[in-house]
């Protein structure tokens, strides 16, 4: 049989035992627990790494949308046309309407409807010009720079263009609007090939650069 002494012994090591066995037991919770979070640290890195990979500004076809021109530069471009010169009357930014005309054309008439104030056009200048052309019996129109969008470039009396054209500009100031009543004979005659309007021809030609 056990003395006082001896159980007492016995009392106090099997409560050192449980309190070791609580010290081990907390010791695993805290290291359970920092795994856990070191996993979800971990996790979270690799998803972060991930996610900024497969972002549009990362990829290539992405930087290379950024540096093409946005929907605005191109308004903005378009917005350009026509180029009127600068101090030029504001109406030179609208096609104008070209009408049939009346009676018999004998001879080529220019008409100036707006006058520039720039340089008059000499022989030999290359010019940029905005036109409307129409058969002049019925107006019906059969050429246009305005639909377009694109200003014409020729050089006056080179031959190039027809005659109505080379001899109805010169001397039309920069700037200006005017209107060519052009004779077939010096338009594309009567019976052209290839597609082109015969007989007389009416065109209203704007004047937006010579050099």
């Amino acid at each position: 049989m056990k003395t006082k002494a001896e159980k007492r012994a016995e009392a106090k090591a099997a409560k050192a035992r449980a309190r070791a066995a609580e010290k081990r037991r907390r010791a695993l919770t805290v290291a359970g627990a920092a795994v856990v979070v070191i996993a979800l640290v971990v996790g979270l890195i690799v998803w972060i790494g991930n996610s900024t990979s497969s972002t549009p500004a990362a990829s290539p076809a992405a930087t290379a949308t950024a540096d093409a021109p946005t929907a605005s530069a191109a308004e903005a471009t378009s917005a350009a046309f026509p180029p009127v010169p600068e101090g030029a009357d504001p109406a030179l930014s609208t096609k104008p309407e070209a009408k049939a005309g009346s009676g018999e054309v004998t001879e080529l008439t220019t008409t100036t409807l707006i006058e520039g104030t720039g340089p008059a056009v000499e022989s030999g200048q290359t010019v940029t010009v905005n036109y409307v052309g129409v058969t002049y019996a019925d107006g019906e129109e059969f050429d246009s720079s305005w639909s377009r969008s694109e200003t014409f470039d020729f050089q006056v009396g080179a031959g190039n263009v027809i005659q109505g054209w080379d001899k109805g500009l010169a001397g039309v100031k920069v700037g200006s609007r005017v209107q060519l009543d052009i004779p077939a004979d010096q338009a594309y005659g009567e019976n052209p090939t290839g597609g082109q309007p015969a007989g007389a021809l009416r065109f209203i030609v704007d004047v937006l650069a010579a050099s």
